[in-house]
């Protein structure tokens, strides 16, 4: 009894920071929207369901991804972009909600991106994150909404590289050793111009070039996007070990 009291006494400190925060953050004068790919099936983690639906305290994995958008004042409609047989989202109670849309995504997440891309046409701005980093912190994603305040190209959230990075030709032996200096692991939420975005795309998918990220995509037509730091804690859920990490970051 005691603990389930102190969790929620805990949840409550949470919404209640989390609401303090945002009426000392700045409103934003442009209108902004989230694009969210799930249309990924997870082969890597060995499931039998996709993993964005794999419950981690009692949600899906998508649920918990999304739910910090949704607790963002600034954000007014959110694209969940799904596979075509999916089975499982409109089960879900954030499928109910009011800011929540969903489309169906193409043959490759770049694809699905840009498919999610033009089913907004309300906003300027647009902030994609993976559906599989369900530990996203409130504040970083205040802080990389804040590169709309002075940035043309937007930009994306990053932490550094710290691990020593080893170069192989043949994936069995090591041929040198990379410079991580100047080095940065690119994270989802990224940050960019709505128009300009969906330009880059879809001549992107025209030359039929292969990118992992949106930020890629403004790379190579020239547009560089700003690094903002954020925490090593928004893991990406991969393998079946993310899951105990993710579910530790989540409680605390």
């Amino acid at each position: 009894m005691i603990s389930i009291i102190l969790t929620r006494l805990i949840n409550i400190y949470k919404i209640a920071d989390m609401l303090f925060y945002e009426k000392s953050s700045s409103l934003l004068r442009v209108k902004v929207a989230a694009v969210i790919p799930a249309a990924g099936i997870g082969s890597r983690m060995l499931s039998n369901i996709p993993k964005q639906y794999i419950k981690i305290k009692g949600r899906t994995i998508l649920e918990h991804s999304v739910n910090i958008f949704l607790m963002n004042f600034n954000i007014k409609k959110i694209i969940i972009v799904l596979h075509k047989k999916d089975n499982f989202f409109y089960k879900l109670p954030i499928a109910l909600h009011p800011k929540v849309f969903s489309v169906i995504g193409g043959r490759s997440r770049i694809n699905s991106v840009l498919l999610g891309l033009l089913a907004i046409h309300d906003s300027e701005w647009v902030v994609i994150h993976d559906a599989v980093r369900p530990c996203l912190d409130f504040h970083d994603l205040e802080k990389i909404m804040n590169v709309i305040k002075y940035s043309t190209f937007g930009g994306i959230l990053a932490t550094p590289v710290i691990n020593t990075i080893k170069y192989s030709i043949n994936n069995l032996s090591v041929l040198h050793t990379i410079n991580r200096d100047k080095l940065w692991n690119a994270l989802t939420p990224q940050c960019f111009p709505l128009e300009l975005l969906i330009s880059c795309v879809k001549k992107i998918i025209k030359k039929k070039i292969s990118v992992t990220d949106e930020a890629s995509v403004m790379e190579y037509f020239g547009y560089y996007p700003e690094l903002v730091r954020g925490s090593s804690k928004n893991i990406k859920i991969t393998y079946q070990e993310d899951i105990d990490l993710a579910s530790y970051y989540l409680k605390k």
